[in-house]
Protein backbone atom coordinates (compact mmCIF):
# COMPACT_ATOMS: atom_id res chain seq x y z
CA UNK A 1 0.00 0.00 0.00
CA UNK A 2 1.36 3.49 -0.67
CA UNK A 3 0.41 6.69 0.98
CA UNK A 4 -0.27 9.81 -1.09
CA UNK A 5 1.93 12.37 1.10
CA UNK A 6 1.18 14.90 -1.63
CA UNK A 7 -1.68 15.76 -3.65
CA UNK A 8 -1.72 13.61 -7.28
CA UNK A 9 -4.56 15.48 -8.78
CA UNK A 10 -3.93 15.33 -12.33
CA UNK A 11 -2.79 18.98 -14.44
CA UNK A 12 -4.71 20.66 -17.21
CA UNK A 13 -1.64 19.76 -19.63
CA UNK A 14 -1.70 16.18 -18.86
CA UNK A 15 -5.45 15.64 -18.86
CA UNK A 16 -5.76 17.54 -22.18
CA UNK A 17 -2.48 15.35 -23.57
CA UNK A 18 -4.72 12.08 -22.94
CA UNK A 19 -7.75 12.99 -24.66
CA UNK A 20 -5.45 14.25 -27.54
CA UNK A 21 -3.92 10.73 -27.53
CA UNK A 22 -7.20 8.70 -27.31
CA UNK A 23 -8.81 11.48 -29.91
CA UNK A 24 -5.86 10.08 -32.44
CA UNK A 25 -6.10 6.01 -31.41
CA UNK A 26 -9.77 6.18 -32.44
CA UNK A 27 -10.82 4.07 -35.53
CA UNK A 28 -14.76 5.22 -35.36
CA UNK A 29 -16.17 7.66 -37.53
CA UNK A 30 -16.32 10.24 -34.79
CA UNK A 31 -15.41 10.23 -31.18
CA UNK A 32 -15.90 12.10 -27.88
CA UNK A 33 -13.76 12.16 -25.17
CA UNK A 34 -13.96 13.20 -21.30
CA UNK A 35 -10.99 13.07 -18.63
CA UNK A 36 -12.41 13.92 -15.17
CA UNK A 37 -9.98 13.81 -12.06
CA UNK A 38 -10.44 14.39 -8.34
CA UNK A 39 -9.40 14.36 -4.75
CA UNK A 40 -11.26 14.46 -2.43
CA UNK A 41 -11.52 14.63 1.27
CA UNK A 42 -14.16 13.99 4.28
CA UNK A 43 -14.35 13.91 7.87
CA UNK A 44 -17.76 13.38 9.79
CA UNK A 45 -18.27 13.64 13.17
CA UNK A 46 -21.30 12.63 15.60
CA UNK A 47 -21.70 12.77 19.24
CA UNK A 48 -18.66 15.43 19.55
CA UNK A 49 -16.29 13.15 18.50
CA UNK A 50 -14.94 12.47 14.77
CA UNK A 51 -16.24 8.71 13.40
CA UNK A 52 -14.49 8.62 9.59
CA UNK A 53 -11.63 10.55 8.63
CA UNK A 54 -10.88 9.75 4.17
CA UNK A 55 -9.25 10.97 0.68
CA UNK A 56 -10.34 9.72 -2.11
CA UNK A 57 -8.80 10.58 -5.74
CA UNK A 58 -10.92 9.48 -8.77
CA UNK A 59 -9.66 9.34 -12.39
CA UNK A 60 -12.13 8.15 -15.25
CA UNK A 61 -11.97 8.26 -19.09
CA UNK A 62 -14.57 7.86 -20.99
CA UNK A 63 -15.01 7.06 -24.39
CA UNK A 64 -17.76 7.28 -26.87
CA UNK A 65 -17.31 6.36 -30.45
CA UNK A 66 -20.05 7.28 -33.16
CA UNK A 67 -20.48 4.91 -36.37
CA UNK A 68 -23.53 7.14 -38.42
CA UNK A 69 -26.10 7.39 -35.83
CA UNK A 70 -24.99 4.46 -33.46
CA UNK A 71 -22.93 4.72 -30.30
CA UNK A 72 -21.61 3.77 -27.15
CA UNK A 73 -19.20 4.22 -24.19
CA UNK A 74 -16.61 3.07 -22.30
CA UNK A 75 -14.61 3.77 -19.36
CA UNK A 76 -11.37 3.08 -17.56
CA UNK A 77 -10.02 4.14 -14.14
CA UNK A 78 -6.45 3.36 -14.79
CA UNK A 79 -4.10 6.03 -16.85
CA UNK A 80 -1.63 3.41 -18.56
CA UNK A 81 -1.99 3.44 -22.24
CA UNK A 82 -2.75 -0.21 -22.64
CA UNK A 83 -6.29 0.44 -20.60
CA UNK A 84 -6.67 3.40 -22.57
CA UNK A 85 -6.60 1.27 -26.09
CA UNK A 86 -8.14 -1.09 -24.85
CA UNK A 87 -11.56 0.90 -23.80
CA UNK A 88 -11.38 2.38 -26.56
CA UNK A 89 -11.52 -1.30 -28.85
CA UNK A 90 -14.19 -1.62 -26.26
CA UNK A 91 -16.39 1.47 -27.10
CA UNK A 92 -16.08 1.10 -31.18
CA UNK A 93 -17.30 -2.51 -30.48
CA UNK A 94 -20.48 -2.19 -28.61
CA UNK A 95 -20.86 1.51 -31.09
CA UNK A 96 -21.03 -0.74 -34.40
CA UNK A 97 -23.73 -3.22 -32.82
CA UNK A 98 -25.82 -0.75 -30.74
CA UNK A 99 -29.10 0.35 -32.01
CA UNK A 100 -29.47 3.81 -33.87
CA UNK A 101 -30.51 6.62 -32.08
CA UNK A 102 -33.78 8.24 -33.11
CA UNK A 103 -32.51 11.48 -31.46
CA UNK A 104 -28.95 11.43 -33.00
CA UNK A 105 -27.29 14.89 -33.15
CA UNK A 106 -23.51 15.91 -34.63
CA UNK A 107 -21.07 16.28 -32.24
CA UNK A 108 -20.07 19.23 -31.01
CA UNK A 109 -18.13 21.90 -32.98
CA UNK A 110 -15.33 24.08 -30.99
CA UNK A 111 -16.74 26.68 -28.99
CA UNK A 112 -15.92 30.17 -27.12
CA UNK A 113 -15.79 30.21 -23.47
CA UNK A 114 -15.50 32.99 -21.40
CA UNK A 115 -11.92 34.23 -20.99
CA UNK A 116 -11.81 33.75 -17.08
CA UNK A 117 -10.27 31.16 -15.35
CA UNK A 118 -12.66 29.50 -12.24
CA UNK A 119 -11.19 29.49 -8.83
CA UNK A 120 -8.85 26.98 -7.52
CA UNK A 121 -7.47 27.20 -4.09
CA UNK A 122 -4.31 25.46 -3.41
CA UNK A 123 -4.67 25.51 0.12
CA UNK A 124 -7.75 23.63 -0.07
CA UNK A 125 -5.94 21.63 -2.04
CA UNK A 126 -3.55 20.73 0.21
CA UNK A 127 -5.34 21.24 3.50
CA UNK A 128 -4.11 17.69 5.36
CA UNK A 129 -6.42 15.15 7.54
CA UNK A 130 -4.47 16.98 10.44
CA UNK A 131 -5.38 19.98 9.72
CA UNK A 132 -9.34 19.03 8.72
CA UNK A 133 -9.21 17.48 11.82
CA UNK A 134 -8.29 20.02 13.93
CA UNK A 135 -10.84 22.16 12.69
CA UNK A 136 -13.34 19.16 13.47
CA UNK A 137 -11.96 19.30 16.87
CA UNK A 138 -12.62 23.11 17.40
CA UNK A 139 -15.98 22.14 16.42
CA UNK A 140 -17.23 19.54 18.88
CA UNK A 141 -15.31 21.54 21.98
CA UNK A 142 -17.70 24.05 21.36
CA UNK A 143 -20.78 21.77 21.16
CA UNK A 144 -19.31 19.67 23.99
CA UNK A 145 -18.67 22.57 26.29
CA UNK A 146 -22.55 24.14 25.63
CA UNK A 147 -23.50 20.64 26.72
CA UNK A 148 -24.89 19.79 22.87
CA UNK A 149 -24.44 17.13 21.14
CA UNK A 150 -23.19 18.36 17.69
CA UNK A 151 -22.70 15.94 14.30
CA UNK A 152 -21.83 17.21 10.80
CA UNK A 153 -19.53 17.61 7.74
CA UNK A 154 -16.36 18.90 6.46
CA UNK A 155 -15.43 18.20 3.33
CA UNK A 156 -12.29 19.56 0.62
CA UNK A 157 -12.62 18.64 -3.30
CA UNK A 158 -9.89 19.88 -6.16
CA UNK A 159 -11.21 18.76 -9.72
CA UNK A 160 -9.83 18.67 -13.37
CA UNK A 161 -12.45 18.03 -16.06
CA UNK A 162 -11.38 18.02 -19.90
CA UNK A 163 -13.21 17.24 -22.99
CA UNK A 164 -12.64 16.73 -26.74
CA UNK A 165 -13.56 15.53 -29.89
CA UNK A 166 -12.62 14.45 -33.66
CA UNK A 167 -14.32 17.69 -34.91
CA UNK A 168 -11.71 20.18 -32.67
CA UNK A 169 -13.96 20.71 -29.65
CA UNK A 170 -11.44 21.11 -26.52
CA UNK A 171 -12.98 22.25 -23.19
CA UNK A 172 -10.81 22.50 -19.85
CA UNK A 173 -12.71 22.54 -16.13
CA UNK A 174 -11.22 22.61 -12.73
CA UNK A 175 -11.89 24.08 -9.54
CA UNK A 176 -12.13 23.54 -5.66
CA UNK A 177 -14.72 23.94 -3.09
CA UNK A 178 -14.94 23.09 0.47
CA UNK A 179 -18.22 22.51 2.21
CA UNK A 180 -19.04 22.21 5.94
CA UNK A 181 -22.26 21.13 7.45
CA UNK A 182 -23.14 20.94 11.46
CA UNK A 183 -26.10 19.96 13.44
CA UNK A 184 -26.65 20.45 17.08
CA UNK A 185 -29.25 18.70 19.34
CA UNK A 186 -29.69 18.81 23.21
CA UNK A 187 -32.81 17.21 24.02
CA UNK A 188 -35.73 18.02 21.72
CA UNK A 189 -34.31 21.04 20.10
CA UNK A 190 -31.58 20.83 17.01
CA UNK A 191 -30.30 23.15 14.63
CA UNK A 192 -29.11 22.74 10.77
CA UNK A 193 -27.25 24.39 8.50
CA UNK A 194 -24.05 23.88 5.98
CA UNK A 195 -22.17 26.81 3.89
CA UNK A 196 -20.27 25.91 0.74
CA UNK A 197 -17.09 27.74 -0.63
CA UNK A 198 -14.37 27.44 -3.13
CA UNK A 199 -11.72 27.87 -0.60
CA UNK A 200 -11.46 26.37 3.16
CA UNK A 201 -10.82 29.82 4.20
CA UNK A 202 -14.31 30.99 3.42
CA UNK A 203 -16.12 29.11 5.28
CA UNK A 204 -17.52 30.55 8.95
CA UNK A 205 -17.20 27.33 10.54
CA UNK A 206 -16.76 28.26 14.12
CA UNK A 207 -19.31 30.99 13.99
CA UNK A 208 -21.87 29.12 11.95
CA UNK A 209 -21.05 26.39 15.17
CA UNK A 210 -21.61 28.87 18.01
CA UNK A 211 -24.96 30.61 16.04
CA UNK A 212 -26.29 26.72 15.72
CA UNK A 213 -25.78 26.00 19.11
CA UNK A 214 -27.96 28.88 19.75
CA UNK A 215 -30.27 28.20 18.28
CA UNK A 216 -30.81 24.17 19.30
CA UNK A 217 -31.35 25.47 22.32
CA UNK A 218 -33.96 28.17 21.36
CA UNK A 219 -35.79 25.18 19.60
CA UNK A 220 -35.98 22.87 22.83
CA UNK A 221 -39.79 23.07 23.97
CA UNK A 222 -42.04 23.20 20.97
CA UNK A 223 -45.31 24.26 20.70
CA UNK A 224 -48.37 23.12 18.14
CA UNK A 225 -49.91 25.41 16.03
CA UNK A 226 -52.62 23.92 13.91
CA UNK A 227 -51.90 23.41 9.77
CA UNK A 228 -53.02 25.91 7.62
CA UNK A 229 -51.68 28.84 5.08
CA UNK A 230 -49.24 31.27 6.79
CA UNK A 231 -47.07 33.75 6.05
CA UNK A 232 -42.66 32.18 6.10
CA UNK A 233 -39.56 33.63 6.32
CA UNK A 234 -37.23 30.99 4.45
CA UNK A 235 -34.00 30.55 6.19
CA UNK A 236 -31.34 31.07 3.11
CA UNK A 237 -30.93 27.20 3.70
CA UNK A 238 -34.37 26.13 3.63
CA UNK A 239 -34.81 28.21 0.72
CA UNK A 240 -32.42 27.03 -1.67
CA UNK A 241 -33.97 23.21 -1.75
CA UNK A 242 -37.25 24.62 -2.92
CA UNK A 243 -35.67 27.31 -5.57
CA UNK A 244 -33.98 24.42 -7.14
CA UNK A 245 -36.86 22.07 -7.37
CA UNK A 246 -38.42 25.14 -9.48
CA UNK A 247 -35.08 25.73 -11.61
CA UNK A 248 -35.26 22.02 -12.34
CA UNK A 249 -38.20 22.14 -13.74
CA UNK A 250 -37.56 25.32 -16.07
CA UNK A 251 -36.93 22.23 -18.65
CA UNK A 252 -37.99 23.23 -22.55
CA UNK A 253 -39.21 20.17 -23.88
CA UNK A 254 -41.13 19.31 -21.19
CA UNK A 255 -43.25 22.34 -21.36
CA UNK A 256 -43.50 22.94 -25.25
CA UNK A 257 -44.82 18.56 -24.53
CA UNK A 258 -47.62 19.90 -21.78
CA UNK A 259 -45.44 18.62 -19.01
CA UNK A 260 -44.72 21.24 -17.32
CA UNK A 261 -46.02 24.39 -14.90
CA UNK A 262 -44.36 26.36 -17.62
CA UNK A 263 -46.69 25.09 -19.87
CA UNK A 264 -49.17 26.65 -22.21
CA UNK A 265 -52.17 24.51 -23.53
CA UNK A 266 -55.33 25.45 -26.27
CA UNK A 267 -58.88 25.42 -25.51
CA UNK A 268 -59.16 22.24 -26.49
CA UNK A 269 -56.40 21.07 -23.41
CA UNK A 270 -53.42 20.48 -25.71
CA UNK A 271 -50.22 21.78 -25.70
CA UNK A 272 -49.46 25.27 -27.47
CA UNK A 273 -46.01 26.40 -26.52
CA UNK A 274 -44.61 27.64 -23.23
CA UNK A 275 -45.16 30.02 -21.12
CA UNK A 276 -41.78 32.00 -21.17
CA UNK A 277 -42.40 35.94 -21.00
CA UNK A 278 -45.27 35.69 -18.72
CA UNK A 279 -45.42 37.20 -15.40
CA UNK A 280 -45.39 34.10 -12.99
CA UNK A 281 -43.69 35.11 -9.63
CA UNK A 282 -43.19 37.96 -7.95
CA UNK A 283 -40.90 40.98 -9.68
CA UNK A 284 -38.59 40.50 -6.34
CA UNK A 285 -37.39 37.11 -7.93
CA UNK A 286 -34.71 37.70 -9.96
CA UNK A 287 -32.56 34.66 -11.22
CA UNK A 288 -29.38 33.92 -13.33
CA UNK A 289 -27.35 31.33 -14.43
CA UNK A 290 -24.03 33.12 -12.99
CA UNK A 291 -20.97 30.97 -12.88
CA UNK A 292 -18.57 34.25 -12.09
CA UNK A 293 -20.23 34.78 -9.53
CA UNK A 294 -18.22 36.16 -6.74
CA UNK A 295 -19.09 33.28 -4.39
CA UNK A 296 -18.35 30.47 -6.99
CA UNK A 297 -16.04 31.35 -9.61
CA UNK A 298 -17.25 28.05 -11.06
CA UNK A 299 -16.20 26.87 -14.38
CA UNK A 300 -16.64 27.90 -18.20
CA UNK A 301 -17.93 24.96 -19.49
CA UNK A 302 -20.30 22.09 -19.06
CA UNK A 303 -20.05 18.08 -19.34
CA UNK A 304 -20.45 17.95 -23.05
CA UNK A 305 -18.12 20.90 -23.81
CA UNK A 306 -21.41 23.52 -24.47
CA UNK A 307 -20.28 26.71 -23.12
CA UNK A 308 -21.22 27.47 -19.40
CA UNK A 309 -21.55 31.77 -19.60
CA UNK A 310 -24.40 34.13 -18.00
CA UNK A 311 -27.47 33.80 -18.73
CA UNK A 312 -30.68 35.33 -17.42
CA UNK A 313 -33.45 33.07 -16.35
CA UNK A 314 -36.10 35.03 -14.38
CA UNK A 315 -36.36 38.68 -14.41
CA UNK A 316 -38.51 40.78 -12.34
CA UNK A 317 -40.06 37.73 -12.06
CA UNK A 318 -40.47 36.59 -16.10
CA UNK A 319 -38.94 33.73 -17.07
CA UNK A 320 -36.50 34.77 -20.09
CA UNK A 321 -35.84 31.36 -21.05
CA UNK A 322 -35.94 27.42 -20.78
CA UNK A 323 -32.85 24.77 -20.07
CA UNK A 324 -32.77 23.61 -24.07
CA UNK A 325 -31.14 20.23 -25.10
CA UNK A 326 -28.90 20.15 -28.63
CA UNK A 327 -31.57 17.89 -29.31
CA UNK A 328 -34.33 20.26 -28.83
CA UNK A 329 -33.08 23.51 -29.64
CA UNK A 330 -32.15 21.81 -33.05
CA UNK A 331 -35.84 20.81 -33.66
CA UNK A 332 -37.59 23.97 -32.07
CA UNK A 333 -35.18 26.29 -34.44
CA UNK A 334 -33.23 27.43 -31.19
CA UNK A 335 -29.95 27.89 -29.74
CA UNK A 336 -29.11 25.44 -26.99
CA UNK A 337 -28.32 26.36 -23.67
CA UNK A 338 -27.06 23.01 -21.40
CA UNK A 339 -28.59 23.28 -17.60
CA UNK A 340 -29.85 26.47 -15.99
CA UNK A 341 -27.27 25.75 -13.28
CA UNK A 342 -25.31 27.14 -11.23
CA UNK A 343 -28.26 29.79 -10.10
CA UNK A 344 -27.90 32.31 -8.26
CA UNK A 345 -30.90 34.50 -7.18
CA UNK A 346 -30.28 38.40 -6.43
CA UNK A 347 -30.93 39.42 -2.81
CA UNK A 348 -31.08 42.70 -0.47
CA UNK A 349 -29.16 44.28 2.41
CA UNK A 350 -31.35 43.38 4.69
CA UNK A 351 -30.48 40.21 7.51
CA UNK A 352 -32.93 37.76 7.83
CA UNK A 353 -33.40 39.61 11.18
CA UNK A 354 -34.84 42.23 9.39
CA UNK A 355 -37.29 40.27 7.50
CA UNK A 356 -38.67 38.65 10.57
CA UNK A 357 -38.77 42.56 12.22
CA UNK A 358 -40.98 43.11 9.39
CA UNK A 359 -43.34 40.06 10.38
CA UNK A 360 -46.08 40.54 12.37
CA UNK A 361 -47.06 36.87 12.28
CA UNK A 362 -45.61 34.23 10.54
CA UNK A 363 -43.23 31.04 10.99
CA UNK A 364 -39.37 31.12 10.46
CA UNK A 365 -38.64 27.92 8.92
CA UNK A 366 -34.76 26.87 9.19
CA UNK A 367 -34.51 23.84 6.67
CA UNK A 368 -36.85 21.99 4.15
CA UNK A 369 -36.33 18.39 4.39
CA UNK A 370 -37.45 15.65 1.93
CA UNK A 371 -39.05 17.42 -0.27
CA UNK A 372 -40.77 15.49 -3.10
CA UNK A 373 -43.40 15.49 -6.12
CA UNK A 374 -46.84 15.29 -5.57
CA UNK A 375 -47.77 16.78 -8.57
CA UNK A 376 -44.90 17.28 -11.12
CA UNK A 377 -47.56 19.28 -13.65
CA UNK A 378 -48.13 21.88 -11.17
CA UNK A 379 -44.63 21.71 -9.63
CA UNK A 380 -46.55 20.85 -6.32
CA UNK A 381 -44.05 19.00 -3.67
CA UNK A 382 -44.44 18.46 -0.21
CA UNK A 383 -41.82 18.10 2.41
CA UNK A 384 -41.01 19.06 6.35
CA UNK A 385 -39.46 21.27 8.47
CA UNK A 386 -36.63 20.30 10.55
CA UNK A 387 -33.61 21.79 12.84
CA UNK A 388 -35.63 24.77 14.47
CA UNK A 389 -39.14 26.05 13.52
CA UNK A 390 -40.23 29.05 15.08
CA UNK A 391 -43.17 31.08 15.41
CA UNK A 392 -43.23 35.19 14.88
CA UNK A 393 -45.06 37.49 16.56
CA UNK A 394 -45.05 40.99 15.97
CA UNK A 395 -41.66 41.41 14.54
CA UNK A 396 -39.61 38.64 16.77
CA UNK A 397 -39.13 35.36 17.30
CA UNK A 398 -41.82 34.48 20.24
CA UNK A 399 -41.70 30.27 20.65
CA UNK A 400 -40.27 26.83 18.73
CA UNK A 401 -43.14 25.00 17.18
CA UNK A 402 -43.25 21.78 16.70
CA UNK A 403 -42.79 20.67 12.72
CA UNK A 404 -45.24 20.72 9.90
CA UNK A 405 -45.63 19.02 6.78
CA UNK A 406 -46.13 21.14 3.99
CA UNK A 407 -47.75 20.84 0.48
CA UNK A 408 -47.03 23.33 -1.92
CA UNK A 409 -46.82 24.52 -5.26
CA UNK A 410 -43.77 26.33 -5.88
CA UNK A 411 -44.80 29.02 -8.80
CA UNK A 412 -47.14 30.09 -5.95
CA UNK A 413 -44.56 30.46 -3.73
CA UNK A 414 -42.44 32.28 -6.08
CA UNK A 415 -45.18 34.53 -6.61
CA UNK A 416 -46.14 35.56 -3.35
CA UNK A 417 -42.34 36.34 -2.14
CA UNK A 418 -42.66 39.80 -0.72
CA UNK A 419 -39.10 40.00 0.87
CA UNK A 420 -35.19 38.92 0.83
CA UNK A 421 -32.49 38.95 2.96
CA UNK A 422 -28.80 38.47 1.77
CA UNK A 423 -27.08 35.92 -0.47
CA UNK A 424 -25.38 33.11 0.90
CA UNK A 425 -23.88 30.13 -1.10
CA UNK A 426 -25.41 26.40 -0.33
CA UNK A 427 -23.68 23.75 -2.86
CA UNK A 428 -23.20 25.27 -6.15
CA UNK A 429 -26.41 27.85 -5.75
CA UNK A 430 -26.10 31.53 -4.43
CA UNK A 431 -29.72 32.56 -3.04
CA UNK A 432 -31.22 34.97 0.00
CA UNK A 433 -33.15 34.38 2.54
CA UNK A 434 -37.10 35.22 1.54
CA UNK A 435 -40.57 36.07 2.98
CA UNK A 436 -43.41 34.80 1.35
CA UNK A 437 -46.79 36.21 1.85
CA UNK A 438 -48.61 32.51 2.22
CA UNK A 439 -47.25 28.76 2.45
CA UNK A 440 -49.14 25.68 3.12
CA UNK A 441 -49.05 23.36 5.83
CA UNK A 442 -50.76 20.33 5.71
CA UNK A 443 -50.24 18.46 8.65
CA UNK A 444 -48.18 18.48 12.39
CA UNK A 445 -44.85 15.71 12.24
CA UNK A 446 -43.51 13.97 14.83
CA UNK A 447 -39.92 14.81 12.95
CA UNK A 448 -37.07 17.09 15.39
Amino acid sequence: MTIATVPTLLSQDEALSLVESAIKQSQAESVFVSVNASESALSRFSENQISQNINRNRFTLTITSYFGKRSASASTTEINSDAITETIRRSEDLAKIAPEDPEWIPLLEPQEYEPRLPAFDENTLNLSPLARGEIVQRVTALAESAGVEGSGTLSTKAFVDVVGNSRGLRACDRGTEADFSFTARIGDGSSWSERTGFAIADLPIESMTQELIERAFLARHPREVSPGQYPVVFNPAAFADLLGWTIWNLDARSADEGRSFMSRTDEAGKPSGNRVGEQIFSPLVQVQRYPSHPLLQLGTCFGDGLSNRYLEVIKDGIPQTLSYSRYWAQEQGKEPTGSLFPIVMTGSDQSLSELIAQTERGILVSRAWYVRYVNPRTLEVTGMTRDGTFWIEDGQIAYPIKNLRFNQCLPDMLRDVDGLSTVQRFGNSVVPGVRVKAFNFSSITDSI
